[in-house]
């Protein structure tokens, strides 16, 4: 009887771990795009001149499109300034205007949060703390505040996973919060790493999870699900790319198998093919009518997929595909070429066109960061903080290597001349000798 009993309660066991499973995966409630008033548009995006405002820069491409100055690159770098960072992230830094802002998190105290720094020496104006403990587990290699924020020149958006959801904040100049809304469940044993995309009247965020995964927008002036619609089940880390293709606006999204694109009025499917992985933790590039993506797991490879110019956006085929892994670095388009330095330290130079291998050479170390491209050189620290400054050719000559303080998993940006560039441990701000 005992034993029945036991084998009973085993069984039931199972039965209910079956149906807690299953309710995890289902779908997440999709919320579809209002029409008429409720669709009124927030206030434009106003940046300051010379901002980098989002991840990839204002263009979303990696490349500082501003006035290039002279900084002769070598091993001992002008620091104009550095400042100490309280707790851990790899988000990338943003500029607006005479502001730098990062996020952190702070395993000791459990707190993920907005830090403020002016540009000029540094000096740090405040920090807010947007979330308290709910740390979730997450990857060696990643951290709790690996998005990089985004702004529209009036709030600062983040995004933080919190207990099993993923939650979007609006904070202002002046750090207060202004609204902060759960945008849905993500669940993910490596963690979460996405970061949100500014469109129009939305802030747009992926969730693409162990549980149900989703694309959602929210308004930037009140935080209100516009559309959210559903993804599959899938675990990817990636960040979505806004871009113009076949004179139509598409959010680019990598991982769960397929490259894909979406309106980002409404969040519907405008196209996806498969490939090139299952699992990716960058952000797809444009070249011309091409969306190059990448992947690095299970699968090894890129992609190119051509979007019909003379059609309305939906038309697309794979132009080509290639075999080497480019998986957590992101790839950039230069000059009619894709280059990357993946995560094994190879260099990697395709012609964007037709995708013929044009460079592989070994840098060595590991990589997680993404080349940035700054007038002609091309810029990206290892893993250990080694920064790499390279020509922006083919053949990956290097320029100089300097290090400093802390590990480099985050990018650097550019700013008004300037070089920002957040390592494990420090806020750096690098300028011209001269």
């Amino acid at each position: 009887m005992m034993l029945a009993g036991y084998r009973r309660s085993v069984s039931l066991s199972i039965a209910l771990g079956a149906l807690l499973l299953g309710c995890r995966q289902e779908p997440v409630a999709e919320i579809h795009a209002p029409q008429g008033e409720a669709a009124q548009a927030a206030d434009p995006v106003s940046l300051p001149p010379e901002s980098w405002p989002w991840w990839r820069g204002e263009d979303r491409d990696g490349i500082a499109h501003q006035p290039v100055a002279d900084f002769q690159w070598t091993s001992q770098p002008n620091v104009v300034w550095s400042a100490k960072i309280q707790g851990l992230g790899h988000s990338s830094p943003i500029i607006v205007g005479d502001k730098v802002f990062i996020t952190t998190a702070d395993a000791k105290q459990e707190t993920k949060s907005l830090v403020c720094y002016e540009t000029v020496m540094g000096k740090p104006n405040w920090t807010t703390t947007v979330h308290q403990g709910g740390f979730m587990r997450t990857h060696q290699k990643n951290s709790q505040a690996s998005a990089t924020p985004a702004t529209d020149g009036s709030y600062i958006f983040t995004a933080f996973v919190v207990k099993d959801s993923l939650y979007v904040t609006a904070i202002d100049l002046k750090g207060q919060i202004v609204w902060q809304k759960e945008a849905g469940p993500f669940q993910s044993q490596h963690g979460y790493g996405s970061s949100p995309i500014i469109y129009d009247s939305y802030v747009i965020v992926l969730a693409d999870s162990d549980g149900p995964g989703f694309l959602a927008a929210l308004r930037r002036d009140t935080g209100d699900i516009v559309w959210r619609v559903g993804r599959s089940n899938e675990p990817s880390y990636g960040t979505p790319i806004l871009a113009e293709l076949a004179g139509k606006q598409q959010i680019l999204v990598g991982g769960t198998g397929k490259t894909s694109a979406y309106d980002p009025e409404n969040g519907s499917l405008l196209w996806a093919v498969n490939g090139p992985a299952k699992t990716t933790a960058n952000t797809p590039a444009v070249a011309g009518d091409l969306v190059i993506s990448t992947g690095g797991y299970p699968q090894n490879g890129s992609l190119a997929v051509r979007v019909d110019p003379s059609g309305d956006g939906s038309q697309v085929e794979i132009v080509w595909e290639a075999r080497e892994r480019i998986y957590v670095p992101s790839p950039l388009v230069h000059d009619g070429k894709v280059f990357a330095v993946n995560d094994d330290g190879i260099g990697l130079c395709y012609d964007a066109q037709t995708g013929e291998r044009l460079a592989r050479k070994r840098i060595g170390g590991n990589f997680s960061a993404s080349l940035t491209l700054y007038g002609d050189h091309m810029l990206v620290p290892d893993e250990e903080g080694m920064m790499h400054v390279f020509d922006a050719t083919p053949e990956f000559n290097s320029v100089a290597q300097f290090h400093l303080e802390g590990s480099g998993f985050a990018s650097p940006v550019f700013a008004g001349g300037k070089l920002f560039w957040r390592t494990s441990t420090h806020l750096y701000c690098l300028a011209p000798s001269s």
